[in-house]
């Protein structure tokens, strides 16, 4: 009787087992799937901040930054000797 239970018990796991290991394949695959997606969003968020960074590099380079000030708002570089600098010494001041 015991023998026979456990041959039953042998038998009814075998389907048991094929169907955990088919439901762990269809996880598997979703799981595949889903890392897949992440990877290109990834791969999309890098191509998008390399494009932002060569953006930045261009918009704050210094002869773009020049040539805006001097043609489109018609400033002018002053010479050093041209710059008055005035420093306010504030150590003798008391706190009111």
């Amino acid at each position: 009787m015991i023998r026979r239970f456990f041959l039953y018990l042998i038998v009814l796991s075998v389907p048991f087992f094929l169907g955990l290991a088919a439901w762990q394949s269809a996880r598997y695959g979703d799981l595949e799937r889903e890392l897949k997606k992440l990877e290109k969003t990834q791969e999309e968020w890098v191509e998008n901040n390399k494009r932002l960074i060569a953006g930045i590099a261009f918009l704050s380079s210094p002869d773009r930054i020049e040539h805006i000030a001097r043609d489109e708002l018609l400033l002018e570089k002053k010479q050093p000797e041209e710059v008055l600098q005035i420093s306010i010494d504030t150590a003798g001041v008391a706190d009111e």
